[in-house]
């Protein structure tokens, strides 16, 4: 199974894969428990992990009430896609998974290499074996120096169970 934990595609220009729009990846890097929404207590997590500054209890209980759509207090992922498409029709937003890879890209040099990749899984509660990753990196084409966006998205669409 992908990263993921279910399937990937990225939000990437029209053409650009199978899975172009899905934004199931993003939301699962903020779904921090995995139960299938996003609460406050995920994000506090996520932005504890990301190294970003303080985000305070308002500021979270916000952004849960922008993407909220029927008041329970949680995102799930219908709202969350619903929230991003809207925004990103506003243009201007870089997209939730550009977001994503350089969550990723902790060093910062465009690409997501191997120490990225493995880094990312264990702090999303994915540890795999390093010749998971090397497999991972090496279906996008460039197992030595990391890969792009658009690789990136090569490499969460491949459901890696069934190839095995």
């Amino acid at each position: 199974m992908c990263p993921g934990g279910r399937y990937a595609g990225l939000d990437l220009p029209a053409g650009a894969g199978a899975c172009a729009g899905d934004l199931r990846p993003a939301f699962d890097v903020l779904d921090a428990d995995r139960d299938g929404r996003i609460s406050r207590e995920d994000l506090k997590s996520f932005y504890a992990n990301t190294g970003a500054a303080a985000t305070s209890d308002d500021d979270i209980a916000a952004m849960i009430a922008a993407a909220d759509a029927d008041l329970d207090g949680f995102v799930q992922y219908h709202e969350f896609e619903g929230l991003l498409r809207r925004a990103a029709a506003a243009g201007g937003r870089p997209s939730a998974m550009e977001d994503a890879f350089r969550l990723m890209d902790r060093d910062g040099d465009g690409k997501v290499g191997f120490d990225d990749l493995k880094a990312y899984l264990g702090w999303a509660g994915m540890p795999v074996a390093d010749d998971e990753v090397r497999a991972m990196i090496s279906v996008a084409g460039d197992a030595d120096g990391g890969v792009g966006l658009e690789a990136l998205a090569r490499i969460l669409a491949v459901d890696f169970e069934a190839a095995a």
